[in-house]
């Protein structure tokens, strides 16, 4: 099953304790510093357009791309409630296609982790570099090796709330470096036609999948693509990484287009 389609809908309600605040100052702090105050910025795997909504109240003109339809039914329903002029497309971002250059790409919350191998990684970087403007950014957030090895690995989650709860099964393969989560949803149905009185339930599954990627393949795919390493942080306390840190927040620039470095 694709992922984000059953739990999509529940998606912020589970996802309640991501600090999209924190993220959206981390990256309005970067793009300050490379002197982007306004512009057009893409937010690749926007899912529910938290983030994106974020951003574009901080004076950018927002693109959300995600390739969960699911995702982005929910991202619409906030543009409608917030009135902003986020345009919102149904891409994957290893083949997305916009109309015109970017000031900068964002992309938080692990989604470049979803792509499978570094040559997804070149052909994501590769559109980037393409779409920015002269002298652009893109900056993006993963998980580290260290977390799926240590923090995830072989541990199960699980969360009981009001609405439903969830059971997360992970398992990583630290051969292959890929991480398999079985998700469990059961999701509280509205009971006012049952007669009863009585809690009914819905059961939803999905799998979802991701990457551990180490730091000299990502600067090795962005070098690929035609892209500048310009800094690479950890994304919790925005100081230098070291071998615990669990989210790194990379800043790449653009380079020209159609040529490698």
């Amino acid at each position: 099953m694709d992922a984000y389609t059953s739990f999509a809908r529940v998606y912020d309600l589970f996802m309640d304790n991501v600090p999209y605040d924190e993220w959206c100052g981390q990256v309005v702090r970067v793009l300050k510093e490379h002197g982007i105050t306004k512009g057009i910025v893409a937010d690749l795997g926007c899912g529910t357009g938290s983030l994106t909504e974020r951003l574009d109240s901080q004076g950018f003109d927002m693109i959300g791309i995600d390739r969960s339809a699911d995702m982005l039914e929910i991202a619409l329903e906030k543009k409608l409630q917030s009135g902003k002029n986020i345009l919102y497309l149904c891409q994957d971002m290893r083949s997305f296609e916009l109309y015109g250059t970017c000031a900068a790409f964002v992309s938080r919350c692990d989604a470049v982790n979803y792509l499978e191998s570094t040559e997804d990684l070149v052909s994501m970087f590769r559109l980037v570099n393409n779409y920015l403007d002269p002298d652009g950014i893109f900056v993006f957030d993963c998980n580290t090796v260290y977390k799926y090895e240590t923090v995830l690995a072989d541990n199960t989650i699980a969360e009981n709330r009001e609405i439903g709860s969830f059971i997360w099964e992970n398992s990583y393969d630290p051969v292959t470096r890929e991480n398999e989560y079985d998700l469990t949803l059961f999701i509280k149905e509205d009971d006012s036609g049952s007669g009863d009185g009585e809690a009914r339930f819905r059961r939803f599954t999905e799998t979802h999948y991701q990457h551990a990627f180490t730091v000299d393949e990502i600067k090795a795919a962005a070098l690929k693509a035609g892209l500048l390493w310009l800094d690479c942080v950890d994304a919790d306390t925005m100081v230098m990484p070291d071998e615990r840190s669990e989210r790194l927040l990379i800043t790449l620039g653009e380079h020209g287009k159609g040529e490698d470095i």
